[in-house]
């Protein structure tokens, strides 16, 4: 039996909509994308197989928006908190509506953002690359309006040229990317999914060099500096002085920077 007869038949028997439900479970227990509680929205979601898997792991506390231009049939799951919008991600009616079903404006930010968009295939394989890379920017550009920090993403892409422009450009606002080939991918096919982790709001990026003042002193003796709110552990630095640093390493929701001698 192939591989797509095997996911095929597994999902009928399990109840999935989509043989394509266990992709998104291999990439969540290959990278812990998922966790109880969370705001998920998902970006071409029909017809809900990725959504019933994301239900599944947030559990009755966390919230799955799913999003599509074509219409979803409500889950069958009592349990979990599921909200649809229909529309195309492309345009801002579709995105201002993602922001007001999560309530991004009320602070309350989304966890993971995933998407699973494909382009109509035309059969030549550089335009259907091409394709597949401006639909994972625009699921990349929805992820940097929506996610809190440390939130994660994952989108699929097909395999060529472009490739490494897109993940480089999407490590810049992550604490780290890879890519990712579920078993459950048909083997012939040339999709990968880049799986982003760590979402940085931070307003500083490592390599930047600024005046910082040193307004306190942290558990390991490291002088504190806020940058708009952002904490930076600043070696060697006295409290209450002002020095010259350059940014070493960013997290989510602290750096590191050392003094510029």
């Amino acid at each position: 039996m192939s591989d797509k007869d095997m996911y095929y038949n597994k999902a009928k028997q399990q109840g999935y909509r989509a043989r394509s439900a266990y992709k998104l479970q291999q990439l969540d227990e290959t990278a812990g994308l998922l966790g109880d509680g969370d705001t998920v929205v998902d970006l071409g979601a029909a017809p809900g197989g990725w959504m019933q898997v994301a239900a599944e792991r947030v559990g009755p506390t966390g919230t799955v928006v799913g999003v599509d231009r074509q219409n979803i049939s409500d889950l069958d799951d009592p349990e979990a908190t599921v909200e649809y919008v229909r529309g195309d991600i492309t345009e801002d009616w579709t995105r201002e509506e993602i922001r007001s079903v999560v309530g991004a404006d009320d602070d309350r930010p989304v966890d993971v953002v995933v998407s699973d968009m494909a382009p109509n295939m035309s059969g030549e394989y550089d335009l259907d690359h091409a394709r597949s890379v401006h639909l994972a920017r625009q699921a990349f550009d929805v992820a940097t309006e929506l996610l809190g920090p440390g939130g994660d993403l994952a989108v699929k892409v097909f395999d060529g040229r472009d490739l490494a422009d897109l993940e480089a450009d999407i490590d810049e606002e992550f604490e780290y990317v890879r890519q990712i080939r579920p078993d459950a991918s048909r083997d012939s096919s040339s999709e990968l999914y880049l799986v982003a982790k760590n979402f940085l709001t931070a307003p500083v990026r490592p390599g930047d060099t600024l005046e910082v003042e040193i307004t306190d002193t942290g558990e390991e003796g490291d002088g504190i500096a806020r940058v708009d709110g952002f904490t930076l552990f600043v070696p060697d630095a006295e409290e209450g002085q002002s020095y010259r640093v350059t940014v070493d390493d960013v997290k989510p929701r602290f750096g590191f920077a050392e003094i510029v001698e």
